[in-house]
């Protein structure tokens, strides 16, 4: 085998295992995605769940409040009946104590005792009836304001699967190749960029077709006002070479200047505001 065949099949396998990294590596990370999209799944229906129970004991708390109240009222009109009847009776002695009825005072005396005892109870009813209207009134607010929280946030889940659904339309053709994948978990998107699409090997310069797919991606996110767009660099994990090690000493400085070329082009040229990065 001659010198330039042996130089070109270790430049090959070289290449080959590179690019085998490169793969294994993607596959960790869509495994990875994988299990923090399960787990992000099961606690936003466990906190769905507990929404549930908790709008259910709210409503059965109000239910038993208008129920009380309702008992409050019939309780109240009949003690206002005994009290009518008590005044009354008090008007007649009083009218015999004018007349010169000697038991009377005793028993107008034992009248304006009850009168006064069902007066402090309607009192009593009246203050707890008010409390328990109180009660209800903050329930309906809570119950109101949970009502109006949902919706917001179904809207805002539905306003991120219209965004997920415009750059997976944009992005159609990238994401058939493998290179990108874009997963929703309730209000949270991950768009994932296999690094071969944006850079070259130990480069933190975007590639011509990289630029291509970021400007695609800006043209989205630059309409998002509502979120907070995190950026993360990555690498394979092919050890940086002696040329370049002047520049990234480690492949944690080459991820790091990754993610600061990527923002600036979102930035610079997305129109992405930067407030939201």
């Amino acid at each position: 085998m001659s010198t330039e065949t042996h130089n070109k099949t270790l430049a090959e396998l070289d290449a080959s295992k590179k690019t085998s990294a490169q793969l294994q590596q993607q596959l960790t990370g869509l495994q990875k995605n994988l299990v923090q999209e399960s787990t992000q799944r099961v606690a936003a229906e466990e906190q769905a769940a507990s929404l549930a129970k908790e709008r259910e004991a709210l409503a059965a708390r109000s239910t038993e409040l208008q129920s009380r109240l309702g008992s409050l009222e019939q309780e109240r009109g009949q003690l206002n009946n005994e009290l009518g009847t008590v005044r009354g009776q008090i008007k007649d002695l009083e009218q015999k104590l004018s007349s010169g009825s000697a038991s009377a005072q005793e028993e107008i005396t034992k009248l304006q005792k009850q009168a006064a005892d069902l007066e402090a109870d309607t009192t009593r009813l009246a203050k707890e009836r008010e409390q328990l209207r109180q009660e209800q009134s903050q329930l309906a607010a809570t119950l109101e304001q949970e009502r109006l929280a949902k919706l917001a946030k179904e809207e805002e889940v539905a306003r991120l699967t219209r965004t997920q659904e415009e750059l997976s339309k944009s992005l159609q053709d990238e994401i058939a190749k493998g290179n990108i994948t874009i997963q929703q978990v309730q209000d949270r998107l991950t768009i994932n960029m296999v690094d071969r699409v944006l850079f070259d090997s130990g480069q933190a310069q975007v590639k011509p077709a990289g630029v291509e797919v970021l400007t695609q991606v800006g043209d989205v996110l630059h309409k998002v006002t509502d979120k907070q767009i995190r950026i993360e660099g990555h690498t394979d994990n092919v050890p940086i070479s002696s040329k370049l090690q002047s520049r990234f000493k480690t492949n944690w400085e080459l991820s790091t200047a990754r993610a600061t070329v990527v923002v600036r082009h979102l930035i610079d040229r997305g129109g992405v505001d930067k407030q939201h990065i």
